[in-house]
């Protein structure tokens, strides 16, 4: 998605604190990455201090992206991780879509209302007295692609009409 919008992208680093994301998502992103062609570098930040500097050393790069996995640290510092990618002219996709709402370029992830609307369904089955044991665990069903175009413009990014159709949400 991130290639398609910057074609000469050939390192991702993937930025997020190990004290609170799931290590899945390190592992998915350094699977997938050959598969598109590109270099992923694990970006590990425990402060926002830490945050800056890596993002900061890896602008420095033209044929960088930012991927910001989704953890407690990254929601929490979502509008300084922005305004960095922002300041330093990097390309970043994010996990959510409010991440997009404050200004970032995009994001690809489950529709967090969604998932909460699966959790209640769990509730209303352990209050009507099953195990929660025996609940089978359930995967996110639905997805959203959610694009800024101002901060696409921002950046010198021409967005590719086939992804803008393919979004959910187009902010313009």
């Amino acid at each position: 998605m991130l290639k398609r919008v910057a074609p000469n992208i050939t390192r991702v680093a993937y930025l997020f604190n190990p004290s609170t994301a799931p290590l899945l998502y390190a592992r998915s992103v350094e699977t997938a990455a050959p598969l598109l062609s590109v270099k992923s570098v694990a970006a590990e930040v425990h402060t926002a201090d830490e945050m800056e500097r890596v993002i900061e050393q890896f602008a420095r790069a033209s044929d960088s992206a930012l991927l910001v996995l989704p953890d407690l640290f990254t929601a929490t510092n979502r509008r300084s991780i922005i305004a960095l990618a922002a300041q330093h002219r990097l390309p970043a996709v994010y996990p959510f879509r409010y991440f997009v709402t404050s200004g970032g370029l995009m994001s690809y992830g489950t529709e967090v209302l969604d998932t909460y609307r699966q959790a209640a369904s769990y509730v209303d089955r352990v209050l009507k007295g099953e195990r929660p044991s025996d609940l089978p665990v359930q995967q996110p069903t639905k997805f959203e692609l959610v694009i800024n175009l101002k901060t696409a413009k921002a950046l010198g990014l021409t967005v590719p009409n086939t992804l803008l159709v393919a979004a959910d949400e187009v902010i313009e």
